[in-house]
């Protein structure tokens, strides 16, 4: 924990500065005649329709993290908003869902999408393999194949590796929150860890299947249920005021993205440092994988057509998914005086926020369940993806790797994830330092009434 403060303290500077040019070269090279160029060269076809496209890279690129903060993180915002906008206003509601979705938005995506292009391009029109010291090469040159590289491909992996251990475990914490509130069964480590094993044996059944049988079944089935779940809530829940919430965030996302994305002169170093900085820095955590993922199914696709996938769906979907949860937990507290969602997150227990929210729509049962089995496959298609990366990246860019290579990853990932939680180390994950005082100013704020 303290080793996490000191780098979103003194390094906040770094990963904005790192984030806002990644996204702002993105933007350039799409609109650049460079973004007629195509992976693979001109000839090269997808491998993949646009919709399995989608699937395989968000699937990959965000999962679990939707359902874990979905909920929780606006209405935190909601009650401390960032920029010293008053709380518990109708501003502080739209900027709620609009700062969660610059977390989960343009910067994060094109963190990835810039290191799945370089990928994409020196494996596909360089003949260089498909790992990451390949982006490396305009810099190191021939040096790559010598110790830069294996340091590169190193740290690659070891980032890769905790990046998903810490996604995995906080991921199996709502499944047994949810499994406990619903069914009674026993929130302890030991379930945890159970659960842990059945799904990283699940991963690696369709890691051994290969990318165009398991991962790609599992991702197309991951997105319908999203949509099916996200469909279900706009339907069942306060279906006007869901899209006032998005419209409203999206032109307070539009307002806000520059001064969110300045660390100059912040007020707010709660949000800068224990929120948005590690967020980056995550980000930046998953990017190798998951860059080398989108790299690896992306072969076909031009410049331009990447980063436009790679930016704008992801973009628009979790505006979509942050203003449905997020909107609907913000109406049953401002307007119903619901509480349940509130007390959670305020006592920090982000996991079952989730599962507060669908106590107050009807069919709450099947919304959980279905967030419970939603929030396994996301585990798996995770696992599973970064799994069969992290065993390319460690073969030296193979894509057909011994079977043996991929059993050891998938299980090293689920290893790594149980001893996480087993040593405390998911409770230091975008806690803020200030929590337990924002905990009782949350349990005492006086709510303003809401209307329509």
């Amino acid at each position: 924990k303290n080793t996490r403060e000191w780098i979103t303290i003194n390094l906040d500077w770094f990963f904005l500065i790192a984030a806002n040019l990644t996204l702002l070269f993105c933007l350039y090279v799409a609109c650049s005649p460079l973004g007629k160029v195509r992976l693979g060269g001109a000839d090269a076809k997808p491998e993949y329709s646009n919709a399995t496209w989608f699937a395989m890279l968000f699937a990959a690129g965000v999962g679990i993290g939707l359902l874990f903060y979905g909920v929780a993180e606006p209405l935190y915002y909601f009650q401390k908003p960032p920029l010293g906008i008053p709380a518990g206003t109708e501003e502080a509601a739209a900027v709620g869902i609009a700062a969660t979705v610059f977390h989960w938005g343009l910067h994060g995506w094109s963190i990835y999408g810039l290191v799945g292009l370089a990928l994409g391009y020196f494996a596909y029109n360089r003949g260089l393999p498909l790992t990451i010291r390949s982006a490396f090469y305009p810099l190191f040159g021939d040096r790559i194949w010598g110790w830069p590289g294996h340091i590169i491909d190193t740290f690659a992996i070891f980032a890769g590796l905790f990046g998903l251990a810490t996604s995995l475990g906080l991921g199996v914490k709502q499944v047994t929150s949810g499994l406990n509130y619903l069914f009674g069964v026993p929130a302890t480590n030991t379930t945890m860890v159970v659960l842990i094993v059945v799904i990283t044996s699940i991963a690696l059944t369709s890691v051994l299947a290969g990318i165009n049988v398991g991962i790609k079944r599992l991702s197309q089935f991951n997105i319908i249920l999203a949509l099916l779940l996200l469909l279900a809530i706009i339907v069942l829940g306060p279906t006007l005021y869901i899209f006032r919430s998005m419209f409203a965030a999206l032109g307070s996302y539009l307002v806000k993205i520059v001064p969110l994305s300045n660390w100059v002169g912040r007020e707010d170093v709660d949000f800068l440092h224990g929120w948005t900085t590690f967020y980056f820095a995550w980000w930046f955590a998953w990017a190798p994988f998951v860059g080398t993922f989108i790299a690896r199914i992306s072969k076909g696709r031009t410049v331009r057509e990447f980063i436009i996938f790679v930016l704008i769906p992801p973009m628009v979907l979790c505006l979509l998914w942050f203003g449905t949860f997020g909107g609907t937990a913000l109406y049953q507290h401002t307007v119903e005086g619901y509480t349940g969602v509130t007390e959670n997150v305020a006592a920090w227990k982000l996991e079952i926020a989730l599962f507060k929210m669908f106590d107050q729509l009807p069919l709450t049962k099947l919304l959980s369940s279905v967030a419970i089995l939603l929030t396994i496959v996301f585990f798996v298609t995770s696992s599973d993806s970064g799994s069969l990366i992290l065993d390319t990246i460690a073969a030296g860019g193979k894509v057909d790797a011994p079977v043996a290579q991929r059993v050891f990853w998938c299980t090293i990932e689920g290893l790594v994830a149980i001893a996480l939680l087993l040593g405390g180390g998911l409770n230091s994950c975008r806690q803020p330092r200030s929590q337990p005082a924002s905990r009782s100013l949350l349990l005492s704020w006086e709510w303003p009434s809401a209307s329509g």
